[in-house]
């Protein structure tokens, strides 16, 4: 039986110092990545919360910041020397440039004794240490880096003036020890010296143990790893990790914050022991989407202009192809029609079923209607991209990527349709996203999809081309736009569940129920 948070006072008796990691930010505008940056300046905005944020590369070693304990070291060193440490974190954090040959041997060769370094540091007992990064003189780069494609620019002095520490050693190399002991017969993960800090947010399992003192709290986004294997990339890799850090959190008394109850359902038929240490809070949603009046006009700019150029082709025809001429020439051009698929192109995401759905739909019954995919390139995209050239070629089908939220705000307003044929999800961003803008969402017909939209989708089966006709249809066709007046009325209702104001409460509440009243804050 699920265990969703319920709203409490805002209130609380001790105040908490919450480390989060920031890992997930590095990376790109939707997602874990933005879920991260919303988190973080959520509990930003507690008065009783400390927050904190963890530095750490993926794949890098990076420099250490200032010790987090009073030292001989920092008592002695002039304010320069500290700025120049600092400097150097920001700099380790940076790939080298192509003629930096010995920087990236020496960054290699780092990187790839780390896992055994960790391992023997677990096996002694040795916890690694955070070191301390003052962002006073760096704000630009913890801005730019890790919150600006997410949140408001009011939200600067907020996130940046917080507190962050630093871990050396990369994410992929503490993942690697576990990996590494699991073959020499024992699991050993690496320490991390955490002391000081009342919670720990890791984003997805985390392979690594905190100090006693620290409530340990994974941000669980789905079993996907676990439950599909067969669509990530690198299976035999990530599955392993997936399951070998998740293992090691279970059997630590992690708790888990679930992003929706299917998640959560999805934790608990791998490991039922974790039925009372795991709740359900659902993703917040960015102030980038809700619906405003804007023109039609800007979505021929926005197809020309942000087309993924790495899909190899440009298209030669079609809207976007076209001058865009003044605006009043552009006014006078009908609308585009289009459908819109949110999501990054790889085999999980199930484009196929929407293309071959679009290519009978403009066969049949709607000749002038194009499609649209915004996202990254992702593993395996490939033979999905070449199903997409022919139509691509003609100007009828486009492929986004880096599309800026105040852009992908526009263009759910305006399609004609945002669908959303996951064959697995752990929450489902756009769909409550195009909602959140006034657009109508079609998605498959999945438990999460089910939980998070409710009554405000037209569900098909995820394999069936034919049920995604019928639903994206029931949305498109003029004859029923009762229907899809409908739909934007629920969708705005279900997709204000997740605006901060609503889920910052039930992270208040879950923090003083999973670490207050456990007895690690006094």
């Amino acid at each position: 039986m699920s265990r969703p948070v319920e709203s409490a006072p805002a209130e609380r008796t001790a105040s908490l110092k919450v480390l989060i990691e920031l890992r997930p930010a590095l990376a790109g505008h939707a997602g874990i990545p933005q879920e991260t940056r919303l988190l973080f300046n959520g509990l930003a905005h507690l008065s009783d919360v400390q927050v904190h944020g963890l530095i750490q590369s993926s794949n890098r070693v990076l420099d250490p910041g200032l010790p987090a304990q009073p030292s001989r070291w920092r008592r002695k060193t002039s304010p320069d020397q500290q700025i120049n440490r600092l400097s150097r974190v920001v700099v380790s954090m940076q790939e080298p440039g192509r003629r930096a040959f010995f920087e990236k041997v020496r960054n290699r060769l780092k990187t790839v004794s780390s896992p055994f370094v960790l391992a023997l540091s677990s096996v002694l007992g040795i916890a690694q240490r955070l070191s301390v990064f003052e962002p006073a003189h760096f704000r630009d780069f913890v801005w730019r880096t890790l919150f600006a494609k997410t949140l408001a620019a009011e939200d600067f002095e907020r996130v940046t003036g917080a507190g962050f520490l630093v871990a050396r050693l990369p994410y992929a190399a503490m993942h690697a020890c576990g990996l590494l002991t699991r073959k020499l017969g024992w699991v050993c993960y690496p320490r991390l010296d955490t002391r000081g800090i009342d919670v720990f947010i890791g984003q997805t399992p985390y392979p690594a143990t905190v100090a006693k003192s620290t409530r340990l709290v994974i941000r669980y986004f789905d079993a996907v790893p676990l439950l599909m294997p067969h669509t990530i990339v690198d299976k035999s890799f990530h599955q392993a990790l997936h399951y070998g850090a998740l293992r090691k959190n279970v059997a630590s008394g992690a708790w888990f914050a679930c992003c929706s109850d299917a998640t959560r359902r999805d934790l608990l038929a791998v490991f039922p022991e974790a039925e009372s240490t795991a709740v359900t809070i659902p993703c917040m949603l960015s102030h980038h989407f809700y619906r405003e009046e804007s023109s039609h006009t800007r979505v021929a700019e926005i197809l020309s202009k942000r087309f993924n150029e790495r899909v190899g082709v440009t298209p030669v025809a079609g809207p976007a192809a076209r001058p865009l001429g003044t605006e009043a020439d552009a006014l006078a051009r009908p609308p585009i029609d289009y459908l819109l698929v949110v999501s990054t192109i790889e085999p999980r995401k199930n484009h196929e079923t929407v293309l071959a759905a679009w290519e009978q739909l403009r066969a049949e019954k709607y000749p002038d209607l194009r499609l649209v995919c915004v996202g990254g390139l992702g593993w395996d995209h490939e033979p999905i991209v070449r199903q997409f050239l022919p139509w691509i070629e003609r100007g009828e089908a486009f492929l986004l990527a880096d599309v800026p939220p105040d852009e992908l705000r526009l263009l759910y307003a305006h399609a004609r349709a945002t669908v959303c044929p996951s064959y697995a999800e752990g929450f489902g961003y756009s769909g409550v996203e195009a909602m959140r803008c006034g657009g109508a969402v079609a998605a498959s017909d999945l438990p999460v999809h089910r939980e998070i939209y409710a009554d405000a989708a037209e569900y098909f089966g995820p394999y069936s081309v034919a049920e995604a006709i019928v639903a994206i249809d029931r949305i498109i066709d003029p004859r029923q736009m009762t229907r899809r007046q409908e739909l934007i009325a629920a969708g705005a209702e279900v997709s204000a569940r997740y605006l901060p104001d609503r889920i910052l409460p039930l992270w208040a509440k879950f923090l003083r129920d999973s670490v207050v009243k456990q007895g690690a804050v006094g």
